[in-house]
């Protein structure tokens, strides 16, 4: 008992050091448990601020065509990619009840700037664009060499940016081009690939 009462002083001051130990480690754990937990936070919020700036905006691609002759609304209307003819009469309000139905190719792919006529019954088709496949409606389909942009010549198979831009130059420094197998010219371009592309191209 002597011992500790002379001793009292170092007693109390070791266990206000231990107890001021312990308490500070508690503390600087719950800090740092923190500090991980709002990191982490942050880290994640950053992983999804990027994945959403790195994702591009995916707008559907839309064209223009005009239909004329026998429908409720003839005009010009907006569609989407792989619409058909069906698609595009529906859009103007349906057939009239004197349209030459047996004469319409419903399945038809149409394009962009396309002009579609709808017969009536009885009714001279020339000089208009035929619903069916006939040469006019092939050719309007078609990708001229002469007036294409390079995005439209992409479209084509087995023809990239490179051979895009060389179709271009050529036109631009040799001249237009005066048959489809002027093609041909271009160097990579050859007798193959030329057989895919030969019915889906024009020079007028």
């Amino acid at each position: 008992m002597d011992w500790i009462k002379e001793h009292k002083l170092y007693i109390v001051a070791g266990m206000a050091a231990a107890i001021f130990f312990i308490y500070s480690s508690i503390d600087f754990q719950g800090e740092l448990t923190e500090g991980n937990e709002e990191l982490t936070v942050k880290n994640e919020l950053t992983e999804e601020m990027k994945n959403e700036a790195t994702v591009p905006e995916q707008k559907p691609l839309v064209m223009m065509a005009d239909i004329k002759g026998a429908v409720i609304k003839p005009g010009v209307y907006e569609i989407e990619a792989d619409d058909r003819v069906i698609d595009l009469i529906e859009l103007a309000g349906g057939l009239t009840k004197d349209a030459e139905a047996a004469s319409i190719n419903f399945a038809m792919h149409v394009s962009d700037e396309m002009v579609i006529y709808v017969p009536r019954k009885g009714e001279s088709t020339e000089g208009s664009v035929p619903l069916q496949s006939g040469q006019q409606t092939q050719d309007k389909q078609k990708i001229n060499l002469n007036t294409a942009a390079a995005s439209e010549l992409e479209t084509l198979p087995g023809i990239g940016p490179s051979k895009a831009e060389a179709i271009i130059e050529y036109r631009e420094t040799i001249g237009l081009y005066k048959t489809i197998e002027d093609l041909k010219n271009i160097s990579g371009i050859g007798d193959k690939t030329f057989e895919k592309l030969k019915e889906l191209i024009s020079v007028k």
